[in-house]
């Protein structure tokens, strides 16, 4: 009850600013196109593998709209504002956990986004690209490998979140997470053509449930058995979540308020 009370909660509150979230909506679509341009360019010259052209231009369209799922997360899930205004104290006393109130909170915003960003996106690009269409087995493992990466999202933003109790500044973390997003997740270009190094670090992080092991699954390329880094993954960041939580108890340091 309090899961579906908090996360409804935070949809509506996002209700009211389905407007200027349309503007974001162009803007990301825009930005889809331009990387699909590339790609399209270099396509024509360059042999792309078992992906293709199509194939390829599918995995890109498809990561820029799982964006908004599983990158675009509330920085640091509202932790460093709790702490400048020193709210933070009364929320680590509250009954209820601090990590599940706030992923709960969380998880209204992402079925908002899902629903107001991502599926406009994704229909627009099904027509303009076009976009492929998964098999329904192939669509129902996507659909839990896109549960996974959006899960991991919110312990990724809630350990960045953690570090405001111990720094003046931790939106860096925000940006260095980002950056990391970018470059291992798969997100512009796979996995498999990075360079060895770095695709060994990517690979051996959680970056790929991001993007990469959702796209493939959808557009056929690996089975339901790609979703499990997803699910080892989860684990061990809900038992950092848990185990950060215990910290912040222990010792807060309140900035202001």
């Amino acid at each position: 009850m309090l899961f579906y009370a908090l996360s409804r909660a935070s949809f509506n509150r996002n209700l009211q600013y389905r407007a200027s979230h349309l503007l974001h909506n162009v803007a990301s679509a825009l930005f889809g196109f331009i990387y699909l341009s590339i790609w399209t360019g270099i396509g024509e010259t360059k042999d792309l593998g078992i992906y293709g052209l199509s194939g390829l231009v599918s995995y890109v369209a498809l990561n820029q709209c799982l964006l908004w799922v599983t990158s675009f997360t509330s920085n640091g899930l509202g932790i460093p504002q709790l702490v400048r205004t020193g709210a933070i104290a009364t929320e680590l006393a509250r009954p209820v956990h601090l990590f599940y109130q706030l992923m709960c909170r969380e998880w209204g915003q992402i079925a908002y986004q899902a629903m107001y960003k991502s599926l406009p996106m994704y229909i627009v690009y099904l027509f303009a690209v076009p976009l492929r269409l998964p098999a329904l087995p192939a669509a129902a493992a996507s659909a839990a490998a896109v549960v996974c990466a959006a899960y991991l999202s919110i312990c990724v933003h809630y350990l960045i979140g953690a570090a405001a109790l111990w720094t003046t500044e931790s939106s860096w973390f925000q940006w260095l997470n980002y950056a990391f997003s970018t470059l291992l997740s798969g997100f512009l270009i796979p996995i498999e053509w990075l360079p060895g190094w770095l695709g060994w670090i990517s690979r051996w992080s959680f970056y790929p449930s991001l993007s990469y092991i959702p796209s493939r699954i959808y557009l056929g390329y690996d089975g339901i058995a790609a979703i499990y880094p997803s699910l080892i993954w989860s684990v061990v960041l809900t038992f950092a979540c848990l185990a950060v939580t215990g910290f912040m108890r222990r010792r807060v340091e309140v900035q202001g308020g």
